[in-house]
Order: C-alpha cells, then sequence, then structure tokens
C-alpha cells in the first residue's frame, strides 16, 4: 500500500510504500483486546492499602474484664468492630500489569495501524521542519496539513523546536516511531507519521 507524502504546508512531495504487509481479515482482533487492557492495566499505579489489625495504633490488652460489666466481651481495640481499628481484606499494594507476549504485541499493533490505514487516518509527512520553537508556527502547520481533533505525532528522532512548540498544544501526542503502541494508535483521530517513523514502524512490523 502507497501513502502520499505532504510537506508541512500540505504539498504533495511523491508516494512512500508502508513497508508492512496490511491485515485484512479479521486476525488479530484478540490481539488488540489484549495489548490495550495490558496498557490500561499497566497505567494503574496499585498504591491502594488500609491498615490490618496489627498495623493500627493501639494495644492488645483487654479493655475490661471478661464478665460481669454487662457490655460486650472485648479483647483489643484493634478490631475491626471498633472505630480506629484494622481492615478486613482491606486493597494492599499490587502490581496490576499483565505478561503480552512479544509476537502477541506485535500482532495487535500491525491490526491496528491496517485498520486506520484503511479507514484513511494516516498522514505522512516528510520532515516537520519548524523553523522556530512557537506554538504558533506549530499551529499554523496543523491547519496546513487539515488536522483537527486528537492527534498523535510521530517523529524518528527528538527536534527540540517540535517538542516546545506542541507541549501547549491539547490533542496533540508527540512520540516516536520506537514508541508507538495499539492504544495510542486506536485512540486517536490521526496519526501524522514523518517519513522516517514510518519506517521505523516498517521495520518493527516488517518480519511479524
Amino acid at each position: 500500500m502507497k501513502l502520499p507524502i505532504l510537506d508541512n504546508k500540505g504539498n504533495s512531495q511523491g508516494e512512500v510504500e508502508v513497508g508492512f504487509e496490511l491485515i485484512m481479515n479479521g486476525r488479530g482482533t484478540q490481539a488488540v483486546h489484549d495489548a490495550v487492557v495490558a496498557y490500561n492495566a499497566a497505567q494503574r499505579s496499585g498504591t491502594a492499602a488500609t491498615k490490618r489489625v496489627g498495623e493500627v495504633s493501639g494495644t492488645n490488652k483487654k479493655p475490661w474484664r471478661q464478665k460481669g460489666t454487662g457490655r460486650a466481651r472485648a479483647g483489643s481495640t484493634q478490631s475491626p468492630l471498633w472505630p480506629g481499628g484494622g481492615v478486613v481484606f482491606g486493597p494492599q499494594p499490587r502490581d496490576f500489569t499483565k505478561k503480552i507476549n512479544k509476537k502477541v504485541r506485535a500482532l495487535a499493533l500491525r491490526k491496528a495501524l491496517s485498520e486506520r490505514l484503511k479507514a484513511g487516518d494516516v498522514v505522512v509527512v516528510d520532515d516537520f521542519n519548524l523553523a522556530t520553537h512557537k506554538t504558533k508556527e506549530f499551529i499554523s502547520m496543523l491547519g496546513s496539513l487539515k488536522l483537527s481533533g486528537r492527534t498523535v505525532m510521530l517523529v524518528a528522532t527528538g527536534d527540540k523546536n517540535l517538542v516546545i512548540a506542541s507541549r501547549n498544544v491539547p490533542n496533540v501526542n508527540l512520540t516516536s516511531g520506537d514508541l508507538l503502541n495499539t492504544y495510542d494508535t486506536l485512540l486517536c483521530d490521526k496519526l501524522v507519521f514523518t517519513k522516517a517513523a514510518l519506517e521505523k514502524v516498517a521495520l518493527r512490523l516488517s518480519d511479524k
């Protein structure tokens, strides 16, 4: 599959081959689901915690004698039944990450990219080439490329001007071809690759 290459003014600069085989059938749907679930699980901090009976302040001294007071029996002020007592079966710090095989992750990304390519949601730019780091220039470039909504922009290497100019623009996520994942691929309205970034992604997926 070939895609048109644009400059940052929106003018045509030829065509480029995608560089990896698209998935045209239903294969990979489950892999996409697994990859997105694993990504969302990995974002959870897992730091929720409550104090058990042995962790709350207090003492194991019996508050009053067993019999003769007319009150219910009590053995400790740390009991879960008492205010300030320990919590039974409360949350504890844990790791929510889910294991996903490397080949499954690659299949999921290739499936997601295939669907975005078929839908016409992928734009290839020769290079962004911002002269300054002004946000105004970056927004002007977005207008020239007719980009709106949530956009993921992929570059091969870090461009200081591009990083500074784009960081205050809402709904724009700047990343590299090495870090592209299935979740970002599906979440955005448009994927904008530089030619070099597309080649990096194709290299990742070409033998998968």
